[in-house]
């Protein structure tokens, strides 16, 4: 989002042939990158993952690195939740935003929103109890809560992806069906363009939620054992997750 948004009362300025130079610098690109709360959340929690799948692939537990991966892996968790502080209000305002399209459209955007908003803001306290303000008797209790609040947030957004892919993919269907009838064109081409790579996101992004939602699933658990309690899986999860969503938030600044 442009910080001084154009006066349209200003004539626009004349078109010019594109220059060597109006190509992105990478440098301000990633500047662009970490001046977003998302950007650098979502770094860190590459760097969280990746000493998880390194301590869980790491065989003796007394060795000095794994003693500092330990150290750095909870450090980096708990300062991913202090970049959490006020973000349940985008939840609140996409709720404000929504407009579904059926009675089952809105009932599952209240559950992806209404479930990622409660465990954002329930996030907040967790951060607290983990800082030292709030007394960590509380802690079991809110993370829990934080765990089925996320949990229930990943079930509407799973459900509003599949109806997304569905429609999407009936979008293309239906223009590559005419443009075979008529021969092509290059403004369907464009679209069909565009569209595919908007279902290759959407895919990404369904992906991801699904790798979320399996380490949301063993936080419900309480690590009971078995296959969903392996390190390495849920270390590998976390890192997928975070890899995807650091991949669209680059492509979105």
């Amino acid at each position: 989002m442009d910080s001084n948004p154009p006066n349209p009362k200003t004539p626009p300025p004349p078109l010019r042939p594109p220059q060597p130079s109006d190509e992105r610098d990478f440098l301000k690109h990633l500047e662009s990158y970490l001046a977003r709360r998302d950007g650098v959340d979502k770094l860190l929690k590459i760097s969280r993952y990746a000493a998880k799948l390194a301590l869980a692939s790491t065989t003796p537990k007394s060795l000095p690195l794994t003693v500092r991966l330990k150290i750095f892996e909870s450090s980096v968790g708990v300062s991913r939740k202090a970049f959490r502080l006020g973000k349940f209000v985008q939840d609140v305002n996409a709720l404000r935003s929504a407009k579904p399209d059926s009675p089952y459209d809105a009932l599952l955007v209240l559950i992806a929103y209404g479930g990622e908003g409660i465990y954002y803001f329930v996030e907040q306290f967790v951060w607290l109890s983990k800082s030292g303000l709030i007394h960590m008797r509380s802690l079991p209790r809110l993370q829990k809560i934080s765990a089925w609040a996320e949990f229930i947030g990943y079930f509407g957004s799973v459900s509003l992806k599949i109806g997304d892919l569905r429609r999407i993919g009936e979008e293309i269907a239906a223009l590559e069906l005419g443009s075979e009838g008529s021969g092509g064109g290059g403004a369907n081409e464009g679209k069909l363009r565009r569209l595919k790579e908007k279902r290759m996101l959407k895919r990404l992004s369904f992906v991801q939620d699904l790798a979320d939602g399996l380490m949301t699933i063993e936080d419900i658990r309480d690590s009971k054992g078995g296959i969903l309690s392996s390190p390495i899986l849920l270390a590998s999860a976390g890192l997928v997750s975070a890899l995807i969503s650091t991949h669209k938030n680059w492509l979105s600044c």
